[in-house]
């Protein structure tokens, strides 16, 4: 019994890698069981024996693509919740494009196919999963815009640094997973990852900096005038 359990829980796991993979390449709706069995090593009735259906199957292997994403580059980045914040920030940044470059996280990619093709599927997973570390995220931004920061100033800012870590890193990710196929556009200039991430939260510092500054003098003008 015991070699039975394990052998199960062996070809459990080969099902979850092979379907993370293959939905990431074509989408849950070009994907077949066949399609996932046979990259998994498995019998074609093994994804409704394990998972009793392809809709959760697809449900659970973007989510073990997503922990072991999450495993391999922690949201803070390896930094203390006691640093600075401008150092969170830069580690938050990092952790976030490392997992988009990450060619064997698959995470990314099944999303991006579902936004294409929505099966809403997924909806619920991703809220449940991804909201807490938003939400820390977002705790970044109100401490460093200040305790009276408007909320949509917080979410326009975390909004625009997210924006500059997509497209670049998105880039570099097809290029490592296929370095034969031709790009349409190239990047201006060759970069390592830790550079960018430093470009990236040194901007936006800067950035963030003067939203603060003028919604303070906005504040202080008007009450001022208030008082006139």
């Amino acid at each position: 019994m015991k070699k039975q359990r394990a052998d199960g829980q062996e070809t459990r796991q080969k099902l979850l890698a092979a379907a993370g993979e293959v939905f990431a390449q074509k989408g849950f709706r070009e994907t077949t069981n066949a399609d996932i069995c046979e990259k998994a090593g498995a019998n074609t009735a093994a994804v409704n024996y394990h998972f009793g259906s392809k809709e959760n199957l697809y449900i659970e292997a973007w989510k073990y693509s997503f922990e072991r994403s999450i495993k391999a580059h922690p949201p803070d980045g390896g930094i203390s919740p006691e640093a600075p914040v401008q150092e969170r920030l830069r580690g938050r940044i990092l952790s976030f494009m490392q997992r988009i470059a990450d060619p064997e996280a698959h995470d990314f990619e099944i999303i991006h196919k579902e936004m294409a093709n929505p099966t809403g599927l997924l909806t619920e997973t991703i809220k449940e999963v991804i909201d807490p570390i938003e939400q820390d995220f977002k705790e970044i931004f109100r401490e460093l815009l200040g305790s009276k920061a408007r909320e949509q100033k917080i979410v326009f800012c975390q909004m625009s640094v997210m924006s500059q870590c997509f497209g670049p890193m998105l880039h570099l990710r097809r290029s490592k997973a296929e370095p034969a196929a031709p790009l349409p556009r190239k990047l201006p200039c060759d970069f390592g990852i830790e550079e960018l991430a430093e470009h990236i939260t040194q901007f936006s510092l800067v950035g963030i900096n003067g939203i603060r500054q003028a919604a303070e003098k906005t504040k202080k003008n008007l009450k001022q005038n208030s008082k006139r």
